[in-house]
């Protein structure tokens, strides 16, 4: 039979050192569930934008056509605290069911593609760029701009363009909700 005795004050400062040592490792179980599982539910509806047909098909069913092929692809670090360009581009954003807040700090990719079917600018013209950020492929947000000096930017579809049969950027993120189910 082994007997052990131990001073009051030594079990006392194991069972500090445990019980902290057990918070320490809850506390970074429960961060990193929690990081991991606000990333998968940052969209209300999560559209798959992994692989090139997945995008094109979105801007399609936005009522863009675009060329296949990007023109850029580049990755961007999306700013922890936001500035007044990043302020009103987040607007665009959550206008059409997007927001940019909650990826705050994390890196995404833009891809930059041609629109060859914009009112008023021909098939051919190179002034309007559709762009959509991805992380995780899922996209996140993005816009349509022209690259002109006078040029604009709005959401995937612009409210009185006839671009499309969709009303607006809120309906053609809703008609897309269907590409997660593939």
């Amino acid at each position: 039979m082994l007997v052990m005795s131990i001073r009051s004050s030594k079990f006392k400062i194991i069972a500090i050192i445990l019980a902290a040592a057990i918070l320490v490792g809850a506390a970074i179980f429960f961060t990193v569930k929690r990081r991991n599982a606000n990333t998968e539910s940052l969209l209300p509806v999560k559209i798959k934008g992994g692989t090139s047909s997945e995008r094109i098909e979105f801007l399609h069913n936005c009522g863009l056509s675009v060329d296949e092929e990007p023109l850029e692809v580049t990755e961007i670090i999306i700013p922890v605290e936001f500035d007044e360009v990043y302020k009103d581009y987040n607007e665009i954003q959550i206008k059409q069911g997007f927001d940019l807040q909650s990826y705050s700090g994390k890196r995404v990719k833009k891809w930059t593609y041609k629109v060859t079917n914009y009112p008023d600018y021909g098939e051919s013209s190179d002034a309007i760029r559709a762009n959509i950020l991805v992380f995780n492929g899922l996209i996140i947000g993005g816009d349509v701009s022209s690259v002109e000096l006078d040029g604009f930017m709005h959401g995937f579809i612009e409210k009185g363009k006839d671009t499309s049969t969709e009303s607006s950027s809120e309906t053609a993120v809703s008609a897309t909700a269907d590409m997660t189910k593939k």
